[in-house]
């Protein structure tokens, strides 16, 4: 026993006091290390060098996660568009259920006016343009196209989209056009309540989700949800395409007219494309009078004009009626 804790203790003390000298040693050399890189800033260039060593091991331990990601999100991506593709498909279907529906009512309504055949439909054709511009402010509301007189579009076109009517183009360049927008403070859409067929100016408000309607008297006939659509007086839009909804309908009883507001239906300020469409001359629904060619606006034809509001009147007038067929 004495000779197993003289042979074997004396090696193990020693052993652990080395250790214990070395772990004083290095603690000492991190601290003095720590102060000098805190305040001289000598570790600082071996610092970048093994950052930049460093740099490519990180790289390749980060690309799998990162490639498995970009597998997901392609797969994701592939799914969505497959989504969309069908939903677009179930549109499609959709609305040509209604074409058909509406080409069934044009041909009744064609019996019912004593026609031997329907109707061509008003639009002779139309030719989609992209959005290059957005003007939103209060003052000025106007889009930039990339469709110009090469493309034969010419001054006070009509523009459309999916939902509704945006405006009318009112500078036409070789490769480009310019398009004031309803809703722009200086633009008058003639319109008509479907409802009841009474026949005002819808005035932009400068905002994109609001028109005005402040030449109505306090005692029309008019509410909330009511649909606006263009009366097809001006000589640049069409009777019956969607314009906007009425959203609110103030009265007072010391106020002769009404305070009316609608919201567009065309999606102002978010669509990326538009239409521009001709319409047929010869139309019951063309615009009446027609408007000119771009030939016109050099001899300086006033219907090429945007329809601007007009004066606020002091009383309103009577809706005009309607020819018999």
């Amino acid at each position: 026993m004495a000779a197993f804790g003289t042979a074997a203790g004396r090696p193990l003390q020693g052993r652990d006091g080395a250790a214990g000298f070395r772990f004083t040693v290095y603690a000492a050399l991190a601290v003095v290390v720590m102060y000098l890189d805190q305040r001289q800033h000598y570790l600082e260039r071996l610092r970048y060098v093994l950052q930049a060593a460093a740099y490519p091991v990180q790289l390749a331990v980060n690309s799998p996660p990162a490639a498995w990601s970009s597998i997901r999100r392609s797969f994701e991506g592939r799914d969505q568009l497959q989504a969309e593709n069908a939903s677009l498909k179930a549109r499609q279907r959709d609305l040509e259920l209604r074409s058909m529906r509406y080409e069934d009512l044009a041909r009744e309504n064609a019996e019912l006016r004593g026609l031997r055949a329907a109707l061509p439909p008003v639009a002779d054709r139309w030719l989609p343009a992209e959005i290059v511009n957005v003007q939103l402010s209060s003052l000025r509301q106007r889009l930039l196209i990339d469709r110009g007189a090469v493309n034969g579009v010419f001054k006070a076109q009509a523009v459309l989209d999916d939902r509704g009517l945006i405006g009318q183009t009112t500078n036409v360049g070789p490769w480009s056009a310019e398009v004031i927008l309803i809703t722009d403070p200086e633009h008058g859409t003639p319109v008509r309540i479907e409802r009841t067929g009474l026949r005002t100016i819808a005035v932009g408000a400068g905002d994109a989700t609001s028109l005005a309607l402040p030449y109505l008297p306090a005692n029309a006939d008019i509410k909330q949800g009511d649909l606006l659509v263009t009366s097809g007086l001006g000589g640049v839009f069409p009777q019956g395409y969607p314009v906007a909804r009425v959203t609110e309908v103030h009265r007072e009883a010391v106020q002769p007219l009404a305070q009316v507001r609608a919201t567009p239906l065309a999606h102002i300020g978010t669509d990326s494309e538009v239409m521009l469409v001709w319409f047929r001359p010869d139309h019951p629904a063309a615009p009446a009078p027609q408007a000119a060619s771009v030939s016109g606006v050099k001899a300086g034809n006033a219907a090429l004009q945007p329809q601007a509001a007009p004066p606020r009147p002091t009383a309103a007038p009577a809706p005009a009626m309607p020819k018999p067929a």
